[in-house]
């Protein structure tokens, strides 16, 4: 038998070989576009017909501070009752029992589909329907002494808030393998508990994104607030403005303290997520800007 010609090695050595890095041309011309747009952006407000020193007045107006905390309370408030009847609700959808799973979807489907203005206004001028409120122990009282314009706004965004978060909820105990119940219901634990102890732990790092989501959509809504009587930040900027005139000021200080509330729920958002994901995954967590900053400190001195 005739042995098979050997094959002819035309492989280069690697020692002859020269790495030579691509060059990103688009890359250089996108950052290069964009530093220009952020330049123009800079210099076009720099030269804008803002007067400046009426920011920085207004920036610190005891009115304006003042609507700002109704805005958090409000935010806090709308989302405690938003992510409570949530859960709920996701529970209610999730059950065996279809009378109960039912009125889970017919909530969910009344709340999301109608706007929250829309339900604000219906809230506010619930004491149209019912004029007076029976309450256990104190009898009946007026509606409208009840219903004022926050409490109205509080139940309108947390109830609005309520048929979002439940969908979330309800995606997050979906993601959890069943294997973990069912094990958990083996060892006597009851449906609550499991849901307690095992369930809603895991299912927490699903959850807390969209809901520190939901939680700045939240804090922005309540601009619409101001449609039923309530001074949050937005609208008190609006009763200044209507006598001074100074629009863009006023609005930008709005812009300014939106920005630094989001910013502030951002920060939390990030550690309370990194809280959940630990011993979720088998790699390590990321540094927090705060370990990043000491790493670069420690360094410096070990340099010197």
């Amino acid at each position: 038998m005739s042995e098979a010609p050997a094959k002819r090695s035309d492989s280069v050595p690697t020692a002859d070989l020269t790495a030579v890095p691509r060059t990103h041309y688009g890359r250089w011309l996108g950052a290069l576009a964009v530093v220009a747009f952020l330049c123009w952006l800079a210099y076009s407000l720099a030269h804008a017909a803002i007067d400046w020193g009426v920011v920085r007045h207004y920036l610190t107006m005891g009115v304006l501070l003042k609507g700002l905390l109704l805005t958090l309370v409000l935010t806090v408030v709308g989302m405690v009752l938003g992510v409570a009847l949530g859960v709920v609700v996701a529970m209610m959808r999730l059950s065996r029992n279809p009378v109960t799973s039912g009125v889970g979807w017919l909530y969910v489907w009344v709340f999301r589909g109608t706007p929250v203005y829309l339900q604000l206004l219906a809230w506010f001028n619930i004491g149209l329907l019912f004029p007076y409120i029976w309450l256990p122990g104190l009898g009946g009282a007026r509606t409208v002494d009840l219903v004022t314009p926050f409490v109205a706004a509080a139940i309108g965004l947390g109830l609005n808030q309520g048929a979002y978060t439940s969908e979330v909820v309800r995606a997050g105990i979906l993601s959890i393998d069943e294997g973990q119940t069912e094990a958990a219901q083996a060892l006597g634990m009851s449906r609550l508990r499991t849901m307690r102890k095992i369930v809603l732990p895991q299912a927490m790092r699903v959850i807390l994104p969209p809901i520190g989501n939901e939680t700045i959509g939240m804090l922005k809504t309540t601009s619409l607030a101001s449609a039923i009587g309530v001074s949050e930040i937005l609208s008190e900027a609006q009763h200044i403005y209507f006598v001074n005139n100074r629009i863009m000021e006023l609005l930008i200080v709005c812009a300014i303290w939106y920005l630094a509330a989001v910013s502030v729920l951002s920060v939390v958002q990030y550690y309370l997520e990194r809280h959940f994901a630990k011993g979720s995954s088998s790699r390590s967590l990321p540094d927090t800007p705060l370990q990043r900053l000491r790493k670069v400190i420690n360094q410096k001195k070990a340099v010197s």
